[in-house]
């Protein structure tokens, strides 16, 4: 009886508990439905609904003259929501657009796409990629007119993503000092140094997370657009860059050297015009632009005996010397303390002048020099150092400029060899853009600028900011010292370690550096060899350094390795500048006063060459649904002709400017190679030519 009554104990009890867990069951759903309903929703929202960033378009950077030297062109991926299209227009389509989809990206059968399509909206698949392959612009704009894909977004379910590719149209030209910017926002040159410029606004759009973790953009009234970001304009010279980077890379790889660096500056206004920086690849004998040493803190080393103006300039400036005074060298050895200072030739230069000094670059005539009017009071002379402005970084635009090192008298690292050396450029570490800068203050009658590279930033028409010429020093030394600064580097190549460079055309003036390089604390036979300068000696117009480090073979000498570049880039600026050949202007003025009134407006965009007439108030036929023409002028009027770019064959790009005339071709998938600059003058294949998969063209612009 006991045991009955237990075990109807036992079962009334967990009926009850199983009563008040069912009554529990609707309290609670009521409870989640009615009192958290909105928290839950919003949280389920948050999970398949987000507001993601819709990247901007990344700003454009151009050279001196308008040439584009980085862009940004769209690309798109093709995906598709299979459930928006409704049965009838679906059923009546697919097959149609399998096959395009086949005949286009030549890897599946028509079948296979279409049975992707289909398991994909039989599955209620909101989204599949068709094919990994990105499309250009053009065929964006061809597929937009397939079956279903007509119907657009809403209708036909089509999405073309836009992903965006940098391209340099000019290949690896300045590479390091247009630089990148990696998806970790780390990077170099003027991509990154001017990111927050370039990258624009990001705006924001609806995306809907589906299954696989993939989220597909959903159009919502809230989106916000992007903002593109805003366009860099250089002082760069993309004709001088290509000399510039030619000529050290014949050198470079004549000598075998480590790396070598090239600056070439506008004396009056300190615009950079070329830039160039090139290194040894590991394990190979070839060279790339790695790193800026030009301005960089590697780039930082002893410059060696073009530190030799600076001492002369703070000599002439304490009157403590005339050019044509006599200095002993002697047998070419000359001892300071426990340290001997020895000059490059052998068995010395005996009794010479401070003017041969300087042009046959005695280390001891110099030094002695310096020593005997500097050293009881050597913070006198390295005070020259802070007023010429040479013992600061002068805040470059590009990031990652070096800190120039000089030792302080008293240091601990003081000693008293440390003036003599000083004096002919060792001891202390200065990038190449200082020396320049030195240099270039000398040719600009003691005025020492500023380098920098960049004129402005933009976006169309609108100047957002604008950088100019600024002073780093108004006058560097007395008119005196400045013109027997001038003098003695006019003679360093007329008389001196530069003779080899000498032209019969223009003068130059410059000085040869040869500085021994330190290895494990102690000095070795490779050396650190530059030439820096300015031309024409008489009226300067450019400056430019030139150091290549650790050539190999006989005589390597700053006046053997580095001069030669000098003047071969020298001699290119010089034939093809006309400010610097005057007898060129006439035939020039008389060829643009041929020209008829009307701009010379030859090809494009049929819209923006159209706002662009109707600015200038010029007549013009109306635009019609084309999208590139080009344009006959007749009399006072231009008339446009239809430029068809849709067709399977190749396209005519004469005329075009480069950016237009690369957007269509590369956009076919023709690759392009192209000289000169300005507009496409000639191309290699001849436009309605049939179009051949991988097909190479050559353009010529002018």
């Amino acid at each position: 009886m006991n045991i009955k009554r237990s075990i109807v104990l036992r079962v009334r009890i967990v009926f009850i508990l199983i009563a008040l867990a069912t009554a529990a069951i609707p309290m609670r759903i009521a409870t989640i439905q009615f009192e958290q309903g909105d928290k839950w929703r919003a949280k389920a929202e948050t999970i398949n609904f987000q507001y993601r960033e819709v990247p901007a378009t990344r700003g454009n950077i151009y050279a001196g003259d308008g040439s584009l030297l980085a862009t940004s062109l769209p690309f798109y991926r093709v995906a598709m929501d299979p459930t928006m299209a409704k049965a009838e227009r679906y059923n009546a389509g697919i097959d149609s657009l399998a096959r395009l989809l086949s005949g286009y990206y030549k890897d599946k059968s028509a079948s296979a796409y279409k049975r992707l399509i289909t398991d994909a909206r039989r599955d209620n698949k909101r989204y599949i990629v068709l094919n990994r392959k990105q499309v250009g612009y053009q065929d964006m704009q061809k597929m937009s007119q397939w079956p279903i894909f007509r119907d657009g977004r809403l209708g036909g379910g089509v999405l073309f993503e836009k992903v965006e590719k940098r391209y340099r149209p000019f290949s690896s030209l300045a590479s390091r000092t247009v630089g990148f910017l990696n998806e970790n926002d780390y990077g170099a040159g003027i991509e990154y140094s001017f990111n927050e410029y370039l990258q624009g606004q990001d705006g924001k759009a609806l995306f809907q997370r589906l299954a696989g973790g993939v989220w597909k953009p959903v159009f919502d009234a809230e989106d916000v657009k992007p903002e593109d970001g805003y366009d860099i304009l250089t002082t760069l010279d993309v004709n001088i860059q290509d000399v510039a980077e030619k000529a050290l890379l014949r050198q470079l790889m004549d000598r075998d050297a480590a790396f070598g660096s090239v600056i070439v500056m506008e004396v009056k206004t300190g615009e950079i015009k070329a830039i160039t920086n090139l290194q040894k690849n590991k394990g190979s004998n070839t060279y790339g632009e790695n790193y800026n040493f030009a301005i960089g803190d590697q780039g930082n080393t002893e410059p060696g005996s073009t530190f030799k103006l600076l001492s002369m300039l703070a000599l002439l400036e304490e009157n403590k010397v005339s050019l044509e005074e006599k200095i002993e060298t002697g047998n070419g050895s000359h001892r300071f303390y426990n340290q001997t200072m020895r000059d490059a030739k052998n068995g010395g230069f005996g009794t010479i002048t401070v003017r041969e000094a300087f042009e046959k670059s005695s280390n001891v005539a110099i030094s002695k020099l310096v020593d005997a009017h500097f050293g009881s009071s050597p913070s006198k002379f390295m005070a020259y150092i802070e007023k010429v402005g040479l013992d600061q970084p002068f805040g470059f635009q590009l990031a990652g400029e070096g800190k120039p090192f000089f030792k302080k008298p008293g240091a601990k690292d003081w000693y008293g060899t440390s003036l003599p050396w000083i004096s002919i450029g060792y001891e202390s570490k200065v990038n190449p853009i200082h020396t320049l800068a030195l240099y270039n203050a000398v040719a600009n009658d003691g005025v020492m600028v500023k380098p920098y590279i960049v004129r402005a930033i933009a976006k169309g028409n609108t100047i957002e900011k604008q950088f100019g010429t600024e002073y780093i020093r108004k006058r560097i030394a007395s008119e005196k010292t400045i013109k027997n600064l001038q003098d003695l580097l006019v003679g360093v190549v007329e008389n001196g370690t530069a003779k080899n460079i000498a032209n019969a055309n223009y003068k130059i003036a410059g000085k040869t550096g040869t500085a021994q390089k330190i290895s494990n604390g102690k000095y070795t036979q490779k050396y650190y060899t530059s030439f820096a300068g300015y031309f024409p000696a008489d009226r300067p117009k450019y400056s430019m350094i030139v150091v290549i480090d650790s050539p190999t073979g006989f005589a390597a000498y700053g006046g053997d390795v580095s001069a030669p570049v000098f003047k071969e880039i020298a001699d290119r600026i010089y034939a093809l500048d006309i400010e610097l050949n005057p007898s060129n202007q006439e035939g020039i003025l008389r060829a643009e006063a041929s020209l008829s009134t009307l701009p010379q407006v030859k090809a494009g965009r049929a819209e923006e060459l159209y706002q662009i007439l109707d600015q200038l108030g010029i007549k013009s036929s109306p635009v019609q649904s084309e999208e590139w023409v080009k344009t006959v002028a007749q009399n006072d009027q231009v008339q446009w002709k239809v430029n068809d770019t849709d067709q399977a064959t190749v396209p005519d790009v004469s005329g075009l400017p480069l950016r237009d005339a690369l957007f269509i071709l590369e956009n076919k998938g023709i690759n392009v190679n192209y000289s000169g600059k300005g507009l496409v003058r000639s191309q290699s294949i001849l436009p309605g030519t049939n179009l051949v998969p991988n097909t190479t063209i050559k353009l010529v612009l002018g």
